[in-house]
């Protein structure tokens, strides 16, 4: 019988020492998500603060700032990476394996948004032009000024106006004029003068030929967040499956 149970024993060491070596794997990889996660939070909490309502061109989703969205991501980046953490040290399965449902979640998620968006794309592109034109009639209205600064950023340094054409800003002044930001040289009420001095871009599809032309950072942008979530469904697996495993040999 001692063999045997040296066996067991020996088996007991290999399954903890496997165990040990993924646990402080999986500590380290979700304390760096966390620490991710503190940073875009800190980041969103930064534009907040300093830009207030700050661009959100869309009417109907006016709580869609980028602020927001960071601010939510780095909140929910840290929930997942704490609750990652707590179950390596703690090496309890009910949480690595919530962890690993809520990460598969986000994951199948996230791959749901994409298809569906590029299935969608025109009728995306539509949808949001008409947004983006009633979002125009809000420039330079009280409590506004995320909304006026980003339209004047955008026409700035993008050098186009309008949404689809300079003139739809004539809806939204019921007159021949525009911003001054859509001025081929800024000066005060330039916006008044005749359309030969202003840009004749059209700032949806200039933003969308520029986001296109940058496509391969996003897309490594996609690739590396999708990498990230796939390691770390794996850790959390592995991680699982040991603490299994040292709990049927060691038993």
């Amino acid at each position: 019988g001692t063999s045997a149970h040296g066996a067991k024993l020996k088996r007991c060491g290999m399954a903890r020492a496997c165990l040990q070596a993924v646990k402080y794997l999986m500590f380290a990889f979700n304390l760096l998500f966390w620490l991710g996660g503190c940073g875009v939070l800190g980041v969103g909490i930064w534009l907040a603060a300093t830009q207030g309502s700050f661009a959100t061109l869309s009417s109907s989703f006016p709580s869609l700032s980028a602020a927001n969205l960071l601010i939510i991501t780095g909140a929910f980046v840290m929930a997942i990476g704490f609750l990652g953490c707590l179950g390596a040290i703690k090496e309890n399965k009910c949480l690595l394996l919530a962890f690993f449902l809520l990460l598969l979640l986000v994951f199948l998620l996230e791959a749901t948004i994409a298809i569906l968006f590029f299935a969608y794309t025109d009728k995306i592109d539509r949808y949001a032009q008409q947004d983006l034109k009633k979002g125009l009639h809000l420039y330079g209205t009280q409590g506004n000024v995320g909304l006026t600064n980003a339209w004047s950023i955008i026409q700035t340094d993008f050098r186009c106006c309008g949404v689809s054409n300079y003139t739809d800003w004539f809806e939204v002044y019921n007159a021949t004029r525009v911003p001054d930001s859509c001025c081929l040289e800024f000066s005060e009420s330039c916006g008044l003068h005749a359309p030969g001095t202003w840009w004749k871009a059209p700032c949806y599809e200039t933003v969308k030929v520029w986001l296109q032309e940058n496509l391969l950072a996003v897309g490594v942008f996609g690739l590396c967040t999708a990498l990230v979530q796939i390691l770390g469904l794996t850790f959390a697996m592995t991680m699982y499956c040991q603490v299994v495993k040292a709990d049927t040999y060691c038993a």
